[in-house]
């Protein structure tokens, strides 16, 4: 059937076909494919004297495109142009033996071994090369404190006395220069610090979890939203579940009461990160950037503008306590808690130094003779009263014309964040009698300080 309609749709290629492609029957397929064990190319297996076939639907004489072509049993060069139709239809030409190209022997060539080119790059980097870890890996060295803080809470600027406040800033100078020379100082290596956060934060946050990090510990940062206090647990039960778990507790709350009950259920040192009546880690690292700025507390002066708020309480205290004057700028109505104002007096008088503490509402009154002149933002987180805040606030942003009237190498002081120009000036806060980021970098020291008291169980 195949063979009758090929030679009706093209019956040139009828006298073409090669004999053993013209056998009755055993073909299959619309294109006359023999069955696989009586292909042309196994007839050489059945005695045929055909031309041997690589495949495909071709015939014996067909091109060979990867080599020169033969007829099998043939010289090579012997075989002649054939005009090959194959059953499709396409038209297959073999050139002849003698044209196709001889190959040329080639040569084995010498191998010569070329030095590689220096890369720049890698010429630039390789000084720098750093080796890690190892046996050069440094011990960490001799760190002796004294153990009063051991175990102890610290919720208020009063709940450490003027010489544990002296051992505290002295621990964090000798760990400044720990970190500055890159000298590893894991002492807290196996502890654990719980962070209780109802408030954002940066600096408090952050020098709290890097400096358990550089301790050699580790810091669990705990939000509202991390916990089930939002489902309804008390913060009681959260501290006694937290004891078990974590060797202290930082808490950052939105009203002093819940430091409070946090620590009385805790069975491990609870740290105050700040409350709204007080922040004592910002005022012990206030005082780390005084004494690095002053060379010494006695005989100085702070004057703070602004609201009296809870950064201002810790300024009092921690102030007084060591022996410096502080005198405050506010509005009546935004003025500090009378009871701290008093608690900062009587501190004052047992230091020895008999500081003056004054408390006024014109802020060059406040400012005259003054070593440096501290403000904050005039809303603090929590307050809803933005607008009247503002309003009443604005004449004590901190200008040039406040900070000449201080002393002339008084520096300038802010707790941040900072917002420019409401509080204070941008020439003031940019200005070359800015330490605002001292202060932010002593967080970190001094914060590391701390934890080490309390948390340390055998410092060698």
């Amino acid at each position: 059937m195949v063979e009758a309609w090929e030679q009706r749709i093209h019956p040139e290629r009828a006298l073409e076909r090669l004999a053993e492609e013209r056998r009755p029957a055993r073909q299959v397929g619309s294109g006359g494919w023999f069955p696989r064990n009586e292909q042309p190319r196994d007839a050489h297996h059945r005695g045929l004297s055909l031309g041997r076939k690589k495949g495909g639907t071709a015939g014996a004489d067909a091109s060979r495109p990867f080599g020169p072509d033969s007829v099998h049993g043939a010289p090579a060069g012997a075989g002649r142009p054939v005009d090959v139709r194959n059953r499709r239809g396409f038209i297959m030409f073999e050139a002849s033996a003698a044209s196709d190209p001889q190959p040329v022997p080639r040569p084995t060539p010498n191998l010569t071994w070329v030095q590689p080119q220096s890369d720049p790059f890698t010429d630039a980097v390789a000084p720098r090369a750093i080796s890690l870890g190892g046996a050069s890996t440094a011990s960490y060295p001799t760190f002796t404190i004294s153990a009063r803080l051991q175990g102890r809470s610290v919720l208020t600027d009063t709940d450490l006395t003027h010489d544990e406040i002296v051992e505290v800033l002295d621990t964090a100078v000798r760990l400044k220069k720990l970190r500055r020379s890159g000298q590893a100082h894991g002492y807290l290596a196996g502890k654990s610090l719980g962070m209780i956060f109802q408030h954002p934060s940066t600096r408090t946050r952050v020098a709290f979890e890097a400096g358990m990090a550089q301790l050699g510990g580790q810091a669990i940062f705990l939000g509202v939203h991390d916990l089930q206090i939002k489902r309804g647990e008390s913060l009681a039960d959260t501290a006694q579940v937290l004891s078990r778990y974590v060797d202290g507790i930082v808490a950052r709350v939105a009203a002093h009461s819940d430091i409070e009950e946090i620590a009385a259920a805790s069975t491990v040192p609870v740290l105050n990160g700040l409350s709204d009546r007080c922040h004592p880690m910002q005022a012990l690292s206030d005082l780390l950037t005084m004494q690095e700025a002053f060379g010494g507390f006695a005989g100085r002066k702070i004057a703070y503008l602004g609201d009296g708020n809870n950064m201002v309480h810790s300024l009092l205290l921690a102030c007084a306590t060591m022996g410096m004057s502080v005198s405050v700028a506010s509005p009546e109505r935004f003025q500090p808690d009378p009871d701290v104002v008093n608690h900062a007096r009587w501190l004052g008088a047992a230091s020895g130094a008999s500081p003056e503490i004054v408390i006024t509402d014109d802020p060059m009154v406040a400012v005259v003779g003054a070593d440096g002149v501290y403000t904050d933002v005039h809303v603090s987180m929590g307050q809803t009263d933005a607008a009247t805040r503002a309003v009443a606030l604005a004449p004590y942003k901190v200008t040039t014309a406040i900070m000449n009237a201080a002393k002339p190498n008084a520096v300038f002081m802010h707790c941040l964040p900072m917002h420019r120009d409401q509080e204070v000036e941008a020439a003031v806060a940019d200005g070359p009698r800015s330490i605002i980021f001292d202060q932010a970098e002593n967080r970190l020291h001094l914060q590391k300080a701390v934890l080490l008291h309390t948390l340390c169980s055998t410092v060698a």
